[in-house]
């Protein structure tokens, strides 16, 4: 084909790409504004009274987005609730370690569920190794999904210790069955390298 009628060509196509690309983005700005917009300055204040100003305000947002999109009454299949998803012992064990009756342990309540899942975020954070931030985050992302005791476990297994690879590398060789692996693996990905992008404008992420 004649190179010319080729650029010709593109100079026609290359302008109408772009715009569809400009109204995909818009159209994830207007998904995330409209979903979670009421719960912004919620997050951004719990996150800086219990993380300090520097938290990673995008990567807790990213989770919530990830969890339950940001609903309320989301309940999972097997009984997992909130905003945060937390299963109904997980929610009586942070309630009870933290001296909140029943009455106070409210996983569909969106503060409640905030507050939650940034606490027990911090509170794994403090139990998990890695060689960078970024490596603990995933980390502390992957015990939030599939508990810290398998973490650990297959932690123990790998060499060295602290090296994210090979301790991803050793999951299902402990006591997690391998089928679990894909989605545990898979989480802490999606959270932080392909939805916390789209909440940087709230705060601070976690780069690699």
């Amino acid at each position: 084909m004649n190179p010319r009628l080729i650029l010709r060509r593109a100079g026609r196509v290359l302008p109408v790409l772009c715009l569809l690309w400009l109204v995909s983005l818009a159209a994830i700005a207007q998904t995330v504004s409209g979903v979670a917009a009421k719960h912004r300055a919620d997050l951004v204040r719990i996150a800086h009274a219990q993380a300090g100003l520097d938290a990673p305000v995008a990567l807790f947002a990213a989770q919530i987005h990830q969890e339950s999109g940001w609903n309320p009454q989301a309940i999972s299949r097997v009984g997992a609730r909130g905003m945060a998803q937390f299963m109904p012992e997980t929610a009586k064990w942070w309630c009870e370690l933290h001296g909140q009756d029943a009455e106070s342990c409210q996983p569909n309540n969106p503060v409640w569920a905030m507050r939650a899942l940034i606490g027990y975020d911090l509170w794994l954070y403090q139990r998990v190794r890695g060689q960078s931030e970024f490596d603990r985050w995933w980390a502390a992302l992957r015990s939030y999904n599939g508990g810290l005791g398998h973490w650990q476990t297959e932690a123990a297994k790998a060499r060295p210790a602290t090296d994210r690879a090979a301790i991803d590398a050793a999951c299902g060789k402990a006591k997690r069955h391998p089928l679990h692996c894909g989605e545990n693996l898979d989480y802490p990905r999606r959270i932080m390298l392909l939805i916390q992008p789209r909440y940087l404008g709230w705060g601070r992420g976690i780069a690699l």
